[in-house]
C-alpha cells in the first residue's frame, strides 16, 4: 500500500508562538518576504464584555487528494505524487507563470522571487529522507501538530485519527452554499476557527487547451537542455584527448 502523508494538528495546543513558520523558513530558505505556513487568528468571543478565549490555527499547504493546482499547471511541473500522496513541484518544468497561485483555495502557493518558480510546503522532504518530521512539526513546543502516513495504522497520525473519529474536521472552501472540496489532507481535531476563509480556487478554462501545448513543449526544451549538456561534455572530452602535451610541438613549429 502507498503512503498517505498528512498533518493531523490539534489547534486548541497552539499558542502562537509562530517557532514553525520561523523553522520552515530557515530549514527550506523561503525568500524573504514569503512564507510556505501560518498561523491564523480567530476573532476571539465577547463574553461578559469581556474577551473570550482565543483560538490559533497552524497551517500550509493541504497536499489535497483532488488539487486544483495540478489541473491549473500549463507544463505539468505540479503533480501529485503517487507514492506518498503530497503535490510537489517540479522546478525543472515550472514556468513561473503563476496560475497555480490563485488555483489554491488556500492561498498555500506563492512565485519564489530569486528562482522565479511557484513555492510551497514540501514536507521537507530533505529531512524526512534523514529520518526527521518537517522543520514545524520538530520545532513546536506543543507538538500541536502530527505528521505521518495515516495509511500506516501503527504512525502517530493515524492513530491520533483513530482516537478522534468522528471529531475530525478540515477547511472547506463553501462559498454562496457551494462548496470546494478538494480533500486536503490536513485534519484538525475536534474544532478549529477561523474556518470560511478558504476561497474559490480560480482555473481559467481556456488554460486547459494551453496547458495541452505547453506542456509538451516544456518537456521538449528540457531535454534538449540535457542532450545540449552532454554533447558539449562530449566535445570538451575528444578535445581534451586530442590537445599537445605541454611543451610539445604543434604543427611542425615549437610550442613555445
Amino acid at each position: 500500500m502507498n503512503q498517505k502523508l498528512a498533518m493531523v494538528i490539534d489547534s486548541a495546543k497552539c499558542m502562537d508562538c509562530k517557532a514553525c513558520v520561523a523553522a520552515c523558513k530557515q530549514a527550506n530558505g523561503v525568500a524573504r518576504g514569503q512564507w510556505r505556513n501560518w498561523i491564523k487568528e480567530a476573532v476571539p468571543p465577547l463574553e461578559n464584555g469581556k474577551l473570550g478565549r482565543g483560538h490559533f490555527q497552524p497551517g500550509a499547504c493541504m497536499h489535497c487528494d483532488e488539487p486544483t493546482c495540478v489541473s491549473a499547471c500549463p507544463t505539468g511541473a505540479t503533480y501529485k505524487n503517487a507514492t506518498d500522496g503530497s503535490v510537489v513541484i517540479d522546478p525543472k518544468l515550472c514556468i513561473g507563470c503563476g496560475n497555480c497561485i490563485p488555483s489554491c483555495p488556500y492561498g498555500a502557493r506563492f512565485r519564489d522571487p530569486v528562482k522565479r518558480i511557484a513555492d510551497k510546503c514540501t514536507y521537507c522532504p530533505e529531512r524526512r529522507a534523514a529520518g526527521l518530521a518537517p522543520a514545524c512539526v520538530d520545532t513546536c513546543p506543543t507538538k500541536a501538530r502530527v505528521f505521518g502516513d495515516i495509511n500506516d495504522p501503527e504512525s502517530e497520525a493515524a492513530k491520533l485519527l483513530a482516537a478522534n473519529q468522528g471529531r475530525v474536521v478540515r477547511v472547506i472552501a463553501k462559498l454562496s452554499g457551494k462548496e470546494w472540496d478538494t480533500k486536503p489532507n490536513m485534519y484538525y481535531i475536534a474544532s478549529t476557527a477561523p474556518e470560511g476563509w478558504a476561497v474559490q480556487p480560480v482555473n481559467p478554462l481556456s488554460f486547459d487547451a494551453f496547458a495541452q501545448v505547453v506542456a509538451p513543449l516544456v518537456k521538449y526544451a528540457v531535454g534538449l537542455s540535457g542532450l545540449g549538456v552532454l554533447v558539449m561534455l562530449g566535445r570538451q572530452l575528444m578535445t581534451s584527448g586530442s590537445a599537445p602535451a605541454a611543451g610539445g610541438k604543434e604543427d611542425g613549429h615549437d610550442a613555445r
